[in-house]
């Protein structure tokens, strides 16, 4: 285990440390998506961004990616995708390795990662802008990010650590040990939930940071791999499914996936620097029902308003039929 101290707060500073992603089975598997015009402004950006028929569903194409996956998902098996529309695009820093996004009172927090460029901060959203920054030093790669109670609660990868900051000034209140990898983090009913890209989820009592339970996750049976970034949104975990642009949508009580939004149309594989810039960071609003996506060396946040799936016979039913639209 890594040394739980960390440098002062500045600004980031370059670095040449960067995660494994052996075996080559995690390289990242980009399919391009919807064709989005981003020479719009925020303001013009809302359509609906709906499943088409030409392509994979979220579903197959995670099944297909993981090195794990026993059979392919029929048509009948696969979740459904939500349909979403982009209300708003904000500006973020491209050298920003994304792996966790959170709201605490309004203000939204990111944890990056790669060793000697790892850190949390406080991020202004509307210029995209570092408030302030707390660095964890060079040996430690920084991981996902939550909120419990008043607290920020970081993940780091494999140095078996977990810091805890004060939102104001990211002062680190404390810390605890993390059995295994840290990948990604939330927080619900006492809980805190952490992913370490395996198919399950580890429940961790917030009193004390002991296990309580695991959650095998499964897509119509079949395990789900890569739960990376988490977030709590009404009632379900959202995972970011490494190395796709996906969100899983998990039953917390039986570890079902029970729907998908794919982000394959958001960022063009074109204007990413190289593979490991797959979608990572999901914050949401529960005050207003928004939410935030983003991904690792992106230069855009962006706000998505979630659409309700179709349903037949009470039962959800993916919107294959409609085809995504182009912004224009």
């Amino acid at each position: 285990m890594f040394g739980s101290r960390i440098d002062s707060i500045g600004p980031d500073r370059p670095g040449s440390g960067c995660r494994s992603y052996a075996p080559a089975s995690r390289f990242c598997c980009l399919v391009t998506g919807l064709i989005v015009a981003w020479n719009l402004p925020a303001s013009s950006l809302a359509q609906p961004q709906t499943p088409s028929s030409e392509r994979q569903s979220c579903s197959t194409l995670t099944q297909n990616s993981s090195p794990y996956a026993s059979a392919r998902p029929t048509p009948a098996e696969v979740a459904p995708d939500r349909p979403f529309e982009v209300t708003g695009r904000y500006p973020h820093d491209q050298d920003a390795f994304t792996q966790g996004l959170v709201f605490y009172r309004g203000e939204l927090y990111e944890s990056t990662g790669m060793r000697g460029r790892s850190s949390v901060r406080r991020v202004d959203l509307a210029s995209g802008r570092v408030l302030s920054t707390r660095r964890l030093i060079n040996e430690l790669f920084g991981e996902g990010l939550t909120v419990d109670g008043k607290n920020l609660v970081q993940l780091t990868w494999q140095s078996g650590s977990a810091f805890l900051y004060a939102p104001a000034d990211l002062r680190q209140t404390g810390t605890f040990a993390l059995h295994g990898e840290g990948w990604g983090i939330t927080s619900t009913d006492g809980y805190l939930v952490v992913s370490d890209g395996s198919a399950e989820l580890r429940f961790l009592n917030t009193a004390d940071h002991q296990e309580a339970r695991v959650l095998p996750v499964t897509d119509h049976g079949r395990p789900l791999r890569g739960l990376n970034e988490l977030e709590m949104v009404d009632g379900l975990i959202f995972a970011n499914v490494y190395p796709n642009d996906c969100i899983a949508e998990i039953d917390p009580q039986s570890g079902h996936v029970v729907g998908w939004v794919d982000l394959r149309g958001l960022m063009p594989v074109s204007g990413r620097p190289d593979s490991s810039a797959v979608a990572n960071g999901i914050a949401y609003r529960a005050d207003t029902g928004e939410l935030f996506v983003t991904g690792k060396l992106w230069p855009y946040i962006y706000r998505l308003k979630l659409l309700k799936t179709e349903t037949a016979g009470g039962k959800h039913v993916a919107s294959s039929d409609r085809k995504g639209r182009r912004l224009q």
